[in-house]
């Protein structure tokens, strides 16, 4: 993953961003990332044409979206989204965790406390476990310092890069 500009932006910003950074790098087999907040707009991803794994699998056989930061940003929402209503018509709490598993990959979607979700898509070849327990570390370690003001930074930093703009 290449990282983001993260010049102009507070140390709680940074954090995040280091945060993600490594959970993409040091966990095989993961291929995207994308935080999401509440309201369903993207917060932070990683970069999946920058890994090698990611570059490999397109180079395959597949067919249709290819994991872009956007793609995976709306369905975690959805998921998200399909997950909490049927928790409420099943009455059985909140949501934590979503695993999808394919036959090409899987999906993870979790939880983080102020109802912002953590989606990652993993290769077939990634160990689930292993990504759910990295991903409760990020979530356990990012949750709390997801404020609104910091939701608000970062949807302006993923503006002003996707414009080319400087913050």
């Amino acid at each position: 993953m290449t990282a983001p500009t993260t010049y102009g932006l507070s140390s709680e910003a940074r954090n995040l961003h280091w945060l993600l950074t490594n959970l993409v790098e040091e966990v095989p087999g993961i291929q995207s990332v994308a935080v999401v907040s509440s309201d369903g707009l993207l917060l932070l991803s990683s970069d999946p044409g920058h890994t090698e794994e990611a570059r490999q699998s397109r180079d395959t056989k597949r067919t249709g979206p290819r994991g872009s930061a956007a793609d995976l940003a709306t369905i975690v929402s959805g998921i998200g989204s399909l997950t909490v209503g049927a928790a409420k018509l099943l009455e059985f709490g909140g949501v934590k965790h979503t695993m999808v598993a394919m036959e090409e990959g899987s999906l993870f979607v979790m939880s983080i406390s102020d109802g912002s979700l953590l989606g990652v898509h993993g290769s077939a070849e990634s160990d689930m476990s292993v990504v759910a327990y990295h991903m409760a570390l990020f979530v356990g370690r990012a949750g709390h310092v997801l404020t609104p003001e910091l939701r608000s930074e970062l949807r302006k930093s993923l503006e002003a890069e996707s414009t080319g703009s400087d913050r």
